[in-house]
């Protein structure tokens, strides 16, 4: 038993920071000594794929996933093979950056539908079709659930039980879930749907649900213990799962962007060690496996 998830697991996602380049992110984290980082395709790309993965070896830090993968739902043949093909970079990108997970945003309704079981239907063909090439490299496609209010323009997978059934339709060395507290605290059946999950789970993100949202609700994340998620709660059932790698911190906020990344990271450590290094009922984990070195 332990008292809760230490600082050793704590990982910052780049969106949190997000005005940064990835140089200046991996040093952000090394001068804070946050172990490990999420890194993001649209950074990687930046600072190009060779130098980025070059960069993060030599800092000594972990990459705890790659964001994101997914948007599989095109209305046309040519955009979802399109969209294919880019999910197969990214497949590449994440084993050359040395994290054993994509972060897979699945794609909304396709332009002039609403037919929510045929974007489905789509979501799932595509990343069938991913599987052979996830399998081969080592690196597992995380699907994530998004929370209902996103489900007409980014994530027709709305709970983390759509997540699941979805998952184990495939190989659970190609395809698992990631649990993101912003998206899924409000479900009654979270803790039920995290141990069905157990080693499925292959991210655990956190961030708080903050009220009023702003207009443009996507940024509506503060720092944990801004809002109303129980933390502990969650934590604990994902430790219970099995669940034992990096836990990113992943804050899509406008004041949070333009807040000076120091200060910010410091928020972060200090937020962290309170939200989740007491939790009760949280055990050190057990069949989550060693998270594979940058």
């Amino acid at each position: 038993m332990n008292g809760g998830i230490g600082l050793d697991r704590l990982s910052l996602n780049q969106a949190t920071v997000k005005r940064l380049g990835l140089r200046e992110a991996v040093e952000l984290c090394v001068r804070h000594e946050i172990p490990a980082i999420g890194l993001w395709r649209d950074r990687v790309a930046e600072a190009g794929l060779a130098e980025a993965a070059a960069v993060v070896r030599a800092s000594g830090l972990r990459v705890s996933s790659l964001c994101r993968g997914g948007f599989f739902t095109a209305a046309d043949p040519d955009g979802r093979r399109a969209a294919l093909t880019d999910n197969l970079a990214a497949l590449t990108e994440a084993a050359e950056l040395g994290t054993d997970t994509l972060v897979l945003v699945c794609g909304g309704l396709p332009p002039g539908q609403r037919d929510l079981g045929l974007a489905r239907r789509m979501i799932a063909d595509a990343i069938g079709s991913l599987v052979p090439r996830a399998l081969a490299l080592g690196v597992r496609l995380g699907i994530e659930a998004l929370h209902p209010m996103f489900c007409a323009d980014r994530c027709v997978i709305s709970s983390l039980g759509e997540a699941v059934d979805l998952a184990v339709l495939f190989p659970a060395d190609a395809v698992g879930v990631v649990v993101d507290t912003y998206h899924v605290w409000w479900d009654a059946r979270l803790a039920g749907e995290i141990a069905r999950a157990g080693r499925r789970i292959v991210s655990f993100q956190v961030c708080d649900w903050v009220l009023p949202l702003p207009a443009d609700t996507l940024l509506g994340r503060g720092h944990l213990g801004d809002g109303c998620i129980d933390f502990g709660a969650v934590a604990a059932a994902v430790t219970a799962a099995g669940y034992d790698g990096d836990v990113e911190v992943e804050i899509f906020n406008a004041d949070v962007w333009d807040a000076p990344p120091d200060q910010t990271a410091a928020t972060v450590r200090e937020r962290f060690a309170a939200a989740l290094g007491g939790c009760a009922g949280v055990r050190s984990g057990g069949g989550g496996g060693p998270r594979r070195p940058a």
